[in-house]
Protein backbone atom coordinates (compact mmCIF):
# COMPACT_ATOMS: atom_id res chain seq x y z
CA UNK A 1 0.00 0.00 0.00
CA UNK A 2 1.23 3.61 -0.82
CA UNK A 3 2.60 5.44 2.30
CA UNK A 4 1.28 9.09 2.30
CA UNK A 5 4.56 9.88 3.60
CA UNK A 6 6.59 8.34 1.02
CA UNK A 7 8.70 10.56 -2.08
CA UNK A 8 6.34 9.34 -4.53
CA UNK A 9 2.98 10.03 -3.02
CA UNK A 10 4.54 13.32 -2.23
CA UNK A 11 5.68 14.00 -5.52
CA UNK A 12 2.15 12.75 -7.04
CA UNK A 13 -0.11 14.91 -4.57
CA UNK A 14 2.03 18.01 -4.82
CA UNK A 15 1.60 21.14 -6.08
CA UNK A 16 3.73 23.06 -8.15
CA UNK A 17 4.94 24.51 -5.63
CA UNK A 18 6.20 21.32 -3.68
CA UNK A 19 7.55 19.70 -7.18
CA UNK A 20 9.61 23.15 -7.86
CA UNK A 21 11.29 23.10 -4.94
CA UNK A 22 11.95 19.21 -5.31
CA UNK A 23 13.30 19.21 -8.60
CA UNK A 24 15.38 22.58 -7.15
CA UNK A 25 16.76 20.69 -4.53
CA UNK A 26 17.89 17.81 -6.83
CA UNK A 27 19.46 20.11 -8.93
CA UNK A 28 21.64 21.55 -6.33
CA UNK A 29 22.60 18.16 -5.25
CA UNK A 30 23.38 16.79 -9.03
CA UNK A 31 25.32 19.94 -9.58
CA UNK A 32 27.27 19.46 -5.78
CA UNK A 33 28.49 16.06 -6.61
CA UNK A 34 29.44 16.86 -9.98
CA UNK A 35 31.95 19.70 -8.71
CA UNK A 36 32.70 17.33 -5.84
CA UNK A 37 33.94 14.18 -7.99
CA UNK A 38 35.83 16.71 -10.46
CA UNK A 39 37.43 18.67 -8.26
CA UNK A 40 38.41 15.66 -5.83
CA UNK A 41 39.89 13.95 -8.84
CA UNK A 42 41.90 16.90 -9.93
CA UNK A 43 43.08 17.11 -5.94
CA UNK A 44 44.32 13.23 -6.86
CA UNK A 45 46.11 14.35 -9.78
CA UNK A 46 48.00 17.25 -8.66
CA UNK A 47 48.85 15.33 -5.83
CA UNK A 48 50.42 12.85 -7.69
CA UNK A 49 52.23 16.10 -9.57
CA UNK A 50 53.91 16.97 -6.34
CA UNK A 51 55.34 13.49 -5.60
CA UNK A 52 57.07 13.50 -9.12
CA UNK A 53 58.24 17.26 -8.24
CA UNK A 54 60.16 16.23 -5.62
CA UNK A 55 62.64 14.16 -8.25
CA UNK A 56 62.98 17.47 -10.17
CA UNK A 57 66.22 18.66 -7.68
CA UNK A 58 67.66 14.55 -8.79
CA UNK A 59 67.89 16.00 -12.45
CA UNK A 60 71.20 16.54 -13.83
CA UNK A 61 69.88 19.73 -15.87
CA UNK A 62 66.95 22.05 -16.34
CA UNK A 63 65.69 19.59 -19.44
CA UNK A 64 65.92 16.64 -17.34
CA UNK A 65 64.14 17.86 -14.28
CA UNK A 66 61.12 18.51 -17.17
CA UNK A 67 60.98 15.43 -18.15
CA UNK A 68 60.51 14.31 -14.95
CA UNK A 69 57.90 16.67 -14.27
CA UNK A 70 55.66 15.36 -17.30
CA UNK A 71 54.23 16.35 -19.95
CA UNK A 72 51.04 17.34 -19.10
CA UNK A 73 49.63 21.31 -19.70
CA UNK A 74 47.80 21.17 -16.68
CA UNK A 75 50.71 20.34 -14.44
CA UNK A 76 51.10 22.96 -12.45
CA UNK A 77 54.61 22.58 -11.48
CA UNK A 78 55.57 22.10 -14.91
CA UNK A 79 54.13 25.16 -15.94
CA UNK A 80 55.79 27.02 -12.81
CA UNK A 81 59.31 25.84 -13.62
CA UNK A 82 58.31 26.80 -17.22
CA UNK A 83 57.23 30.40 -15.94
CA UNK A 84 60.75 30.97 -13.78
CA UNK A 85 63.12 29.95 -16.82
CA UNK A 86 60.93 31.98 -18.90
CA UNK A 87 61.08 35.08 -16.57
CA UNK A 88 64.81 34.87 -15.91
CA UNK A 89 65.67 34.59 -19.77
CA UNK A 90 63.38 37.52 -20.65
CA UNK A 91 64.72 39.75 -17.83
CA UNK A 92 68.61 38.39 -19.00
CA UNK A 93 68.15 39.28 -22.47
CA UNK A 94 66.07 42.11 -22.66
CA UNK A 95 66.44 45.75 -22.49
CA UNK A 96 64.79 49.47 -22.01
CA UNK A 97 62.06 47.83 -20.60
CA UNK A 98 59.85 48.83 -17.21
CA UNK A 99 60.96 45.60 -15.64
CA UNK A 100 64.64 46.25 -16.21
CA UNK A 101 64.37 48.71 -12.63
CA UNK A 102 63.62 45.45 -10.97
CA UNK A 103 66.34 43.34 -9.51
CA UNK A 104 65.95 39.61 -11.03
CA UNK A 105 65.04 38.34 -7.71
CA UNK A 106 61.80 40.95 -7.90
CA UNK A 107 61.03 39.41 -11.39
CA UNK A 108 61.23 36.27 -10.74
CA UNK A 109 59.39 36.30 -7.78
CA UNK A 110 56.75 38.52 -9.32
CA UNK A 111 56.37 35.56 -12.35
CA UNK A 112 56.13 32.98 -9.93
CA UNK A 113 53.49 34.37 -8.09
CA UNK A 114 51.15 35.33 -10.34
CA UNK A 115 51.82 31.31 -11.57
CA UNK A 116 50.72 30.30 -8.47
CA UNK A 117 47.85 32.82 -8.59
CA UNK A 118 46.42 31.47 -11.62
CA UNK A 119 46.75 28.09 -10.46
CA UNK A 120 44.98 28.75 -7.00
CA UNK A 121 42.26 30.36 -9.00
CA UNK A 122 41.62 27.63 -11.21
CA UNK A 123 41.88 24.93 -8.25
CA UNK A 124 38.82 27.20 -6.59
CA UNK A 125 36.66 27.45 -9.71
CA UNK A 126 33.48 25.18 -8.53
CA UNK A 127 33.75 26.01 -4.70
CA UNK A 128 31.04 28.43 -4.95
CA UNK A 129 29.12 26.50 -6.17
CA UNK A 130 29.31 24.28 -3.04
CA UNK A 131 29.34 27.10 -0.68
CA UNK A 132 26.04 28.48 -2.23
CA UNK A 133 24.52 25.24 -1.93
CA UNK A 134 25.53 24.23 1.60
CA UNK A 135 23.86 27.83 2.76
CA UNK A 136 20.80 27.96 0.66
CA UNK A 137 19.71 24.07 0.64
CA UNK A 138 18.37 24.04 4.26
CA UNK A 139 16.39 27.20 3.78
CA UNK A 140 15.25 25.79 0.24
CA UNK A 141 13.76 23.00 2.26
CA UNK A 142 12.86 24.87 5.48
CA UNK A 143 10.67 26.45 2.36
CA UNK A 144 8.87 23.09 1.55
CA UNK A 145 8.31 22.26 5.21
CA UNK A 146 6.29 25.33 5.66
CA UNK A 147 4.37 24.80 2.25
CA UNK A 148 3.56 21.68 3.37
CA UNK A 149 2.33 22.39 6.95
CA UNK A 150 0.31 25.08 4.99
CA UNK A 151 -1.46 22.06 3.46
CA UNK A 152 -1.92 20.41 6.00
CA UNK A 153 -3.67 23.80 8.22
CA UNK A 154 -5.42 23.98 5.12
CA UNK A 155 -6.84 20.43 5.22
CA UNK A 156 -7.53 20.72 8.75
CA UNK A 157 -9.54 24.01 7.91
CA UNK A 158 -11.73 22.12 5.21
CA UNK A 159 -12.67 19.21 7.19
CA UNK A 160 -13.21 20.92 10.54
CA UNK A 161 -11.05 18.30 12.35
CA UNK A 162 -7.43 17.28 12.93
CA UNK A 163 -7.66 13.32 12.61
CA UNK A 164 -4.55 11.62 11.23
CA UNK A 165 -5.86 11.16 7.78
CA UNK A 166 -6.55 14.26 6.84
CA UNK A 167 -2.76 15.86 7.63
CA UNK A 168 -0.95 12.89 7.02
CA UNK A 169 -0.18 13.67 3.49
CA UNK A 170 0.78 17.47 4.49
CA UNK A 171 3.08 16.60 7.51
CA UNK A 172 4.79 13.62 5.02
CA UNK A 173 5.36 16.46 2.61
CA UNK A 174 6.86 18.81 5.14
CA UNK A 175 9.12 15.92 6.54
CA UNK A 176 10.68 14.85 3.36
CA UNK A 177 11.32 18.03 2.16
CA UNK A 178 12.94 19.03 5.32
CA UNK A 179 15.25 15.95 4.98
CA UNK A 180 15.73 16.67 1.50
CA UNK A 181 17.14 19.70 1.90
CA UNK A 182 19.48 18.74 4.89
CA UNK A 183 20.53 15.91 2.26
CA UNK A 184 21.28 18.32 -0.13
CA UNK A 185 23.02 20.59 2.11
CA UNK A 186 25.02 18.37 4.27
CA UNK A 187 27.58 16.64 1.64
CA UNK A 188 28.16 19.92 0.18
CA UNK A 189 29.74 21.27 2.83
CA UNK A 190 31.46 18.36 3.74
CA UNK A 191 32.79 18.64 0.59
CA UNK A 192 33.54 21.74 0.58
CA UNK A 193 35.85 21.43 3.77
CA UNK A 194 37.21 18.89 2.13
CA UNK A 195 38.22 20.36 -1.32
CA UNK A 196 39.59 23.54 0.44
CA UNK A 197 41.96 21.02 2.64
CA UNK A 198 42.74 19.23 -0.71
CA UNK A 199 43.67 22.66 -2.49
CA UNK A 200 45.70 23.95 0.73
CA UNK A 201 47.73 21.04 0.95
CA UNK A 202 48.79 21.32 -2.68
CA UNK A 203 49.17 25.02 -2.43
CA UNK A 204 51.80 24.40 0.47
CA UNK A 205 53.97 22.22 -1.84
CA UNK A 206 53.46 24.43 -4.99
CA UNK A 207 54.69 27.43 -3.16
CA UNK A 208 57.68 25.26 -1.68
CA UNK A 209 58.31 24.57 -5.01
CA UNK A 210 58.44 28.04 -6.16
CA UNK A 211 60.82 29.08 -2.95
CA UNK A 212 63.18 26.54 -4.49
CA UNK A 213 62.97 27.25 -7.48
CA UNK A 214 63.12 30.98 -6.74
CA UNK A 215 66.59 30.24 -5.26
CA UNK A 216 67.88 28.20 -8.06
CA UNK A 217 67.15 30.96 -10.74
CA UNK A 218 68.71 34.16 -8.67
CA UNK A 219 71.33 31.87 -6.93
CA UNK A 220 71.93 28.83 -8.75
CA UNK A 221 71.32 26.61 -5.56
CA UNK A 222 68.32 25.32 -4.31
CA UNK A 223 67.94 26.61 -0.45
CA UNK A 224 67.69 24.60 2.13
CA UNK A 225 66.67 24.67 5.43
CA UNK A 226 68.73 23.32 8.34
CA UNK A 227 67.90 24.13 12.31
CA UNK A 228 65.20 27.03 11.99
CA UNK A 229 67.35 28.69 9.25
CA UNK A 230 67.68 28.61 5.33
CA UNK A 231 70.91 27.85 3.56
CA UNK A 232 71.91 27.44 -0.02
CA UNK A 233 73.29 24.11 -1.26
CA UNK A 234 74.32 23.56 -4.54
CA UNK A 235 71.88 20.50 -6.76
CA UNK A 236 73.13 18.54 -9.32
CA UNK A 237 70.58 20.71 -11.43
CA UNK A 238 72.01 22.62 -13.88
CA UNK A 239 70.42 25.63 -15.76
CA UNK A 240 70.41 24.46 -19.29
CA UNK A 241 67.44 24.11 -21.44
Amino acid sequence: MDSQFGIAHVWAQGDFVTKAVALILVGMSLASWIVIIIKALDIMRFKKYARSAQDFWHSADFAAGLDKLGAQVDNPFRQLALEGREATSHHRKTAEHLHDSLDISDWVTRCLRNGIDEFTARAQSGLAVLASVGSTAPFIGLFGTVWGIYHALVAIGLSGQSSIDKVAGPIGEALIMTALGLAVAIPAVLGYNALVRGNKSVLNRLNSFAHDLHAFFVTGARLNVEGGGARAVVTPLKKGA
